[in-house]
């Protein structure tokens, strides 16, 4: 069982999770990534407690202890008055109450993080530039069509291409991803460009009608990452980075309390982009023959509970373990679909919720019996590590 050939699609958190599980548990698997190069895409990633212990168990906790923030609070705030509404202490508490921190961290450092300790394993693990196009199996295993023409020869097939997955589309053809209504809108901020009080709490969400920012520090507290969602009844562009002029932003923001105002006012432009938001329906199968799928290929999340990465990490770790755990390769991908399908759905589920309490029409009512965050609903007490497979 441990000399199958395990092709991953992807090189995101999922995949690279997956990868480092896999390693630790006696595989060689390769993941096969359509960028020709692995760079800074992105911004910051809330690394919950659950998620911690995923990337505890693949061999991270010291990477994350030098190169992760951990918030000494969090608050939900009046986008006018500035008003906390509702405050939450983090800090040491996560780690005493469930066993690992709650961290938060610039995407680029985590992916540097698990590409360097999966390609330190397996200098030959990932392999770039290579976009899927589709699959079949054979008498041999299964081949893998790639974009480029290269064919490639598998035991197995893990689809861990996002949530316009090729592979997902492969399996169980084309479905469109929904817009959800939402435009999202991200940067970075040198934290020395501004004053204390701008970031106190330094972790926080501003809350308004039809819309949300969110801001915490990252890159040891030098950096600020901003992610802010507006409501609009349709979306005609393309790409998930677009640039975004500083008139933009303010006039969605600019009358909005200093905490957020200031903020964009000190945000460079060549680093705001702004993206869609997509949905899709959860999946009531995963696995078709010998091919899966994990991550926003399986189960896309909105981010308005900040567990979309956290699911992805959950999914890799407890892929790993299955197969650690198997005698066949059927055997691995059933208790794989079985640990995880339930919960990473219940999550996408109540993802989709919370962005109507974050976006209420009466921020003023928003108080501590409305916030039903991933805390309060339990999500915090799961570890991939040692959940039964």
């Amino acid at each position: 069982m441990k000399d199958i050939r395990i092709a991953v699609i992807g090189a995101g958190m999922a995949g690279l999770t997956a990868a480092l599980s896999l390693q630790k548990n006696g595989f060689k698997p390769v993941v096969y990534e359509l960028a020709p190069q692995l760079g800074e895409v992105g911004a910051g990633l809330t690394i919950s407690p659950n998620s911690t212990h995923g990337l505890e168990y693949v061999g991270l906790a010291e990477d994350l202890k030098k190169r992760a923030n951990v918030p000494e609070a969090q608050a939900i705030m009046h986008y006018q008055t500035g008003e906390i509404l509702v405050e939450t202490k983090r800090g040491e508490i996560p780690f005493q109450k469930y066993g690992a921190y709650y961290y938060q961290i610039h995407r680029a450092d985590l992916h540097d993080m698990l590409s360097a300790k999966a390609k330190a394993t397996d200098p030959n693990c990932l392999v770039l530039d290579h976009a899927f196009s589709s699959c079949v199996e054979t008498d041999d295993g299964i081949e893998i069509t790639f974009t480029n023409c290269n064919k490639v020869s598998c035991d197995v097939v893990i689809g861990a291409d996002g949530i316009r997955s090729a592979v997902r589309t492969d399996m169980f053809g084309p479905e469109d991803p929904k817009f959800t209504g939402n435009v999202a809108y991200r940067g970075l901020v040198n934290k020395g460009d501004l004053s204390d009080d701008l970031v106190t709490p330094p972790s926080g969400v501003a809350i308004a009608p039809r819309k949300a920012f969110t801001r915490y520090l990252v890159r040891n507290g030098s950096v600020i990452n901003f992610v802010a969602f507006v409501r609009r009844d349709g979306w005609d562009e393309e790409g998930w980075s677009i640039p975004v002029t500083q008139e933009e932003l303010l006039e969605e923001f600019g009358d909005w309390h200093p905490r957020v105002s200031d903020l964009i006012k000190a945000a460079p432009e060549d680093k705001v982009f702004k993206w869609a938001l997509y949905d899709r329906d959860p999946l009531e199968q995963w696995t078709k023959g010998r091919v899966t799928l994990l991550g926003d290929a399986a189960h896309p999340m909105l981010p308005f509970m900040g567990m979309g990465a956290a699911m992805g990490i959950e999914d890799g770790v407890v892929l790993g373990r299955a197969f650690g755990a198997s005698d066949t390769i059927d055997e691995a991908l059933s208790r794989y679909e079985a640990a995880r399908k339930e919960r990473a759905n219940y999550v996408l589920v109540k993802s989709r919720a919370a962005r109507e309490r974050l976006q209420s029409d009466n921020p003023s009512e928003y108080d501590d019996s409305k916030h039903k965050n991933e805390e309060s609903i339990g999500l915090f007490e799961y570890n991939p590590g040692t959940v039964p497979v």
